[in-house]
C-alpha cells in the first residue's frame, strides 16, 4: 500500500468488494450456513464412501474365511493345502468378531474374537444378526465327502470401521457446537460494542446539550424582566415548557448507560402528561386519545425514559399517517403482575416481511432518518425496564398496534 501511494498509483482492489455486512447479515448468515452444509454433507458422503469400501473389504474377508473353512472339509484336500489354509487364512484372523452357528440347532458352534462368556456371545450374536447377512458353510465330513452339516457364519465389522462410520457425525457435532459458541461470543461482543457506542453517543449528546441549555435558561430569565414581555406571559410559558423539555431530554441521554431507578408510577398520568405535551407539537389533524379500564394502574418505570419511548412510538405513528389520523393509547392489566400499553395508529401499516425488522438499527420507511428510534425504544424497554415491546398487529393501509409490557 505504501509503495502504491509513493508512486501515485491507485489501489486496484479499492471498490472491488463492497459488502454492507450489517444490512446484509441475514443473507450472509444463510450463505455461511449453506457453505457449512455443503462442507458437512461432502464430508459425510466422502467418509461413507470410504466406510462402504472398507466394509466390502471386511465382507470379502469373512466370505473368504467361510470358503476356506468349507474347502478344508473336503476329503480331497491334502495335508499341505489344509495346513496352508489353516495357517494363512483361518488361523491369523484376529480382528473381526465371528460366530459360527449350526443351522439345525441354531446353537453356537464356534466363536472367534468374541470372548468365552456364553451370555456375551449371545448378545454379540444378536448384534451380528441385525448388522450383516451371514455366509453359509457346507461341511463335507461324510465317509464319501457328502454333506454332513450346514453352518452359518455371522460377523461384526471391526471396531475401527464402526468408529469411522460415526466419525463425520461426531466431527460435525463438534464443529456445530464450536460454531454456536463462536456465534454467541461474536454476538455478545457485537452487542457490547453497540452498547458502548450507544452509551458514548448518549453521554456526549447530554454533555453537548448542557451548555446551550444553561444559556437558554438564562435567556428566559432575561426575557421575563423585559418590559416588552410583561403582557406576553403565553410566550414565556411556552419557552419554559421547551426548556423543561430540553432538561428532560438531557436527563434521558444521561440515563443511557446508567442503571435507571424504577419507581412505581401511575401509567395513566404518565401517558396523559406526554400526550398533552405532544398535542400542540404535532399536526392539528392528528387526534391523540387515551383509553383505559382504570386510571389507577401502576407500573415500575423510569418516567423520563418511558416518556421517551412513548414519544418515539407516537411520532412514528404520526409519520406513518402523514400527519392525518388517530393515535389511541390503551392501558390495561395484562396479568396480576403485568401492565400493557398499546399504541395504535391509522397509518400505512407494515408488511409481514418487515415486521421482524422494525426494531433493528437502521430500519426506516422515511426518506430521512437514521432508523434508530425503535431500536432505542426496544433497548429502553427490554434492558432498562425488563419489559417487552413488539408489534401486536399491523395491516397495510389499515394501521399498526405496538404493545409494551411492563411489570406492575
Amino acid at each position: 500500500m505504501r509503495f502504491l501511494l509513493l508512486f501515485g498509483m491507485q489501489n486496484p482492489f479499492k471498490g472491488a468488494i463492497n459488502i454492507d455486512f450489517y444490512t446484509n447479515q441475514a443473507r450472509i448468515k444463510w450463505f455461511i450456513l449453506i457453505v457449512a452444509i455443503i462442507i458437512g454433507g461432502g464430508s459425510i458422503v466422502y467418509t461413507n464412501s470410504l466406510v462402504a469400501k472398507l466394509k466390502k473389504g471386511e465382507e470379502d474377508k469373512i466370505k473368504l474365511w467361510a470358503q476356506a473353512v468349507e474347502f478344508s472339509s473336503l476329503p480331497e484336500v491334502d495335508a499341505s493345502a489344509l495346513t496352508f489354509i489353516s495357517n494363512n487364512i483361518i488361523g491369523p484372523d484376529n480382528t473381526l468378531p465371528v460366530i459360527v452357528v449350526d443351522s439345525a440347532t441354531q446353537q453356537i458352534y464356534d466363536a472367534r474374537n468374541v470372548g468365552e462368556e456364553a451370555g456375551l456371545r449371545e448378545r454379540m450374536l444378536r448384534k451380528m444378526r441385525s448388522e450383516n447377512d451371514p455366509f453359509k458353510i457346507i461341511i463335507h465330513n461324510g465317509p464319501k465327502g457328502e454333506i454332513s452339516d450346514i453352518q452359518y457364519v455371522y460377523y461384526r465389522n471391526s471396531y475401527l470401521l464402526r468408529q469411522l462410520s460415526t466419525y463425520p457425525y461426531i466431527q460435525l457435532s463438534v464443529i456445530a457446537i464450536f460454531g454456536f459458541i463462536a456465534y454467541l461470543a461474536f454476538s455478545y461482543s457485537r452487542r457490547s460494542e453497540q452498547n458502548r457506542v450507544w452509551v458514548g453517543m448518549a453521554k456526549e449528546t447530554a454533555h453537548q446539550l448542557g451548555t446551550p441549555l444553561s444559556s437558554l435558561i438564562a435567556w428566559v430569565e432575561y426575557l421575563k424582566g423585559m418590559d416588552e414581555m410583561k403582557d406576553r406571559d403565553d410566550i414565556i410559558v411556552e419557552l419554559e415548557k421547551d426548556v423543561v423539555r430540553l432538561e428532560m431530554i438531557t436527563e434521558r441521554f444521561s440515563n443511557i448507560g446508567s442503571v435507571p431507578v424504577l419507581k412505581s408510577q401511575n401509567v395513566y398520568d404518565t401517558v396523559n402528561g406526554l400526550l398533552n405535551y405532544l398535542k400542540p407539537r404535532v399536526s392539528s389533524k392528528v387526534n391523540l386519545n387515551i383509553e383505559g379500564g382504570s386510571e389507577d394502574i401502576m407500573a415500575n418505570l423510569n418516567k423520563p425514559l418511558f416518556e421517551w419511548v412513548l414519544e418515539n412510538v407516537v411520532k412514528n405513528g404520526v409519520d406513518a399517517m402523514s400527519g392525518i389520523g388517530n393515535i389511541t393509547v390503551t392501558i390495561g392489566q395484562e396479568s396480576e403482575h403485568e401492565v400493557f400499553v398499546d399504541i395504535a395508529d391509522d397509518g400505512k401499516g407494515i408488511t409481514k416481511g418487515k415486521v421482524s425488522e422494525v426494531f433493528k438499527p437502521g430500519f426506516t420507511t422515511k426518506k430521512r432518518g437514521w432508523g434508530l428510534g425503535l431500536a432505542l425504544v426496544k433497548r429502553i424497554i427490554e434492558n432498562y425496564h425488563n419489559g417487552r415491546i413488539f408489534v401486536k398487529s399491523s395491516q397495510v393501509d389499515v394501521g399498526t398496534v405496538f404493545r409494551i409490557i411492563l411489570s406492575a
